[in-house]
């Protein structure tokens, strides 16, 4: 790819995952490659802030995951493999060895460096993993079939009542359908609707690989865990905590300025811990295992 298309994070290419599905990834920047996962609701484009920030110093790849944009559909036989498969295919494609992952991306992220080694390190805000059912589907019988009755809205709710229940979820219905579409622009609030569908269908796979992050042990990167200030309030409960004694080289950085929607949002803090992560790692610094091993 040449410097004219990485300055532009708009260009789009297209690999083939293992089951044939397209996936597209948008690129940008110079640099040791980088790939971003996005979470439930969010398409490649919402990470081009990040992507920005972090392409002085890396060339960053953000996978359009499937069912999305340019890319093929879930599949009937949708899976977190089918999403790290993809993963795979984009990191053939790109020899990328640094990876960030957001809310249920940041669940992809690691479910995908415990299968993949070559990964060497790995930046999670939030990750969508489920402790003790923090990842609840009560909700997802009542969100489908508003959606099979065209009730975008009053589905979106049910949704955001779902996984929030300590915030959103004591709220009412109607006060909800009074401020979400004042809170939420209309092409945003589309974009998610569309989307939801195949969010439904991403939450109960996170709902089914709960408790299990204890195979977490299994990843050799280096994991960089960050959250923001209402992380022991999002359906993912707080994950870092039990992750952090789990993973056998993991660090800790928290941020209370930001929500949980921070890495989208408000990139700059993101960003500048990420890339410092990053940036230290011995592959990318351009110094071999031996004379990192001496350096320590």
């Amino acid at each position: 790819m040449n410097n004219e298309l990485r300055s532009r994070p708009g260009h789009t290419e297209v690999v083939l995952s293992a089951d044939g599905t397209p996936i597209a990834y948008r690129s940008i920047g110079d640099g040791p490659a980088v790939i971003i996962v996005p979470g439930a609701l969010a398409l490649a484009s919402d990470f081009d802030a990040l992507a920005r920030k972090l392409a002085d110093r890396f060339t960053v790849h953000t996978i359009e995951r499937r069912g999305r944009g340019e890319s093929g559909p879930q599949g009937d036989d949708y899976s977190i493999e089918r999403e790290c498969e993809d993963l795979a295919a984009l990191q053939a494609a790109t020899g990328a060895s640094l990876l960030f992952g957001h809310s249920f991306g940041g669940l992809i992220a690691l479910e995908a460096a415990r299968a993949n080694s070559s990964f060497e390190k790995v930046a999670v805000y939030e990750p969508g993993v489920s402790i003790d059912g923090s990842i609840d589907m009560s909700w997802a019988t009542d969100c489908e079939a508003q959606l099979a009755r065209g009730q975008h809205l009053a589905a979106f709710i049910t949704f955001v009542r779902g996984i929030n229940p300590q915030t959103a979820g004591k709220a009412p219905h109607w006060l909800l359908r009074l401020i979400l579409p004042i809170a939420i622009k209309k092409p945003e609030r589309q974009q998610k609707y569309e989307l939801l569908p195949g969010t439904i269908r991403e939450h109960a796979e996170a709902a089914r690989l709960d408790n299990t992050y204890p195979h977490y042990r299994e990843v050799t990167a280096e994991v960089l865990l960050m959250e923001g200030k209402d992380a022991n309030r999002t359906g993912a409960g707080g994950a870092s905590q039990h992750l952090l004694p789990v993973l056998p080289k993991a660090s800790l950085a928290s941020f209370p300025a930001l929500d949980h929607f921070g890495p989208e949002k408000k990139p700059e803090q993101i960003a500048e811990a990420v890339s410092a992560f990053f940036r230290a790692s011995a592959h990318v610094l351009g110094v071999d295992s031996d004379e990192a091993e001496r350096r320590r």
